[in-house]
């Protein structure tokens, strides 16, 4: 992001140069006289929670539009599901057998990303959480074609770095969940949730509210795994007791491989309209 090299005013990194080589009195050192902008302890204060929103919406908005990034597709997933090369250390024996899922989005993001090269990397850009798991393989796919991948990280109590193949400048770190689950859909084209935790769930329930309500169009939704979804979630159970409509479970579908997500993908109805916001924003 740069200043606007038209303006009349003095920018604000001179003010802050400036301010580093101010005399040192008690005036000076006091935390009253810090620049606002660049005074941190004030930036934290509670009363600062709207402004500091505001900063999570805008710098991910401002960095992908200066890169020219139009459209997405979003992949969500557990981050305890390792390579099938590490098979040995999964937790469980169901996360071993999911194993088969990092190799099942790491080949679709990868074949996603090569139609995104056809668009000099603007459209179809892989997004994901920027962690492990499913979120490396997304990444590491992407990588694999050549091209250019998201990653929305986000502060955790206990230590997570990005994954090493997420695009360096497009490795974005979030204090607020919700500014966080925007920016995955603000530019989605498309869904892709693979089998996860809690956090997989929330994505992917905030995501079908919104399509459900009418907040955000309809995209192509898929869900990688019946058994896995079928096995968690009683779907039939939420229709028939009326809780949603039968039409409601048409906002998604069920796939295995890679090849059937494309293929589902280029056969959803609007699949090819462009969609860049989500409505009213």
């Amino acid at each position: 992001m740069t200043e606007d090299r038209h303006s009349p005013f003095r920018d604000a990194h001179s003010d802050i140069e400036t301010a580093h080589h101010v005399p040192d009195t008690p005036q000076t050192r006091a935390p009253a006289y810090r620049l606002a902008f660049a005074d941190d302890d004030f930036l934290c204060r509670d009363e600062l929670r709207p402004v500091r929103l505001q900063l999570e919406l805008l710098k991910p908005q401002m960095v992908m539009d200066e890169r020219g990034i139009e459209s997405t597709v979003v992949l969500f997933g557990g981050a305890r599901i390792p390579e099938p090369a590490r098979k040995d250390e999964a937790r469980t024996e169901t996360l071993a057998d999911l194993t088969k899922y990092y190799e099942e989005a790491r080949s679709f993001a990868r074949e996603i990303t090569r139609r995104s090269l056809d668009s000099y990397g603007r459209e179809w850009v892989v997004t994901t959480g920027g962690g492990p798991g499913v979120m490396e393989a997304g990444n590491r796919g992407a990588d694999d074609a050549g091209g250019q991948s998201i990653g929305l990280n986000i502060v955790l109590p206990h230590e997570q770095a990005p994954n090493e193949w997420v695009t360096p400048d497009l490795c974005f770190n979030f204090h607020y969940f919700a500014i966080r689950k925007m920016h995955f859909l603000m530019r989605a084209r498309a869904v892709c949730v693979f089998p996860g935790g809690f956090g997989t769930l929330d994505e992917m329930f905030e995501a079908l509210t919104l399509i459900q309500t009418g907040r955000m169009q309809r995209v192509p939704f898929l869900l990688f795994g019946r058994d896995f979804w079928e096995r968690i979630i009683n779907w039939e159970a939420l229709a028939e007791a009326g809780t949603i409509a039968r039409d409601d479970l048409d906002l998604f579908r069920f796939v295995e491989t890679a090849e059937e997500a494309i293929a589902a993908i280029d056969d959803w109805d609007g699949a090819g309209e462009k969609r860049s916001d989500i409505p009213g924003r």
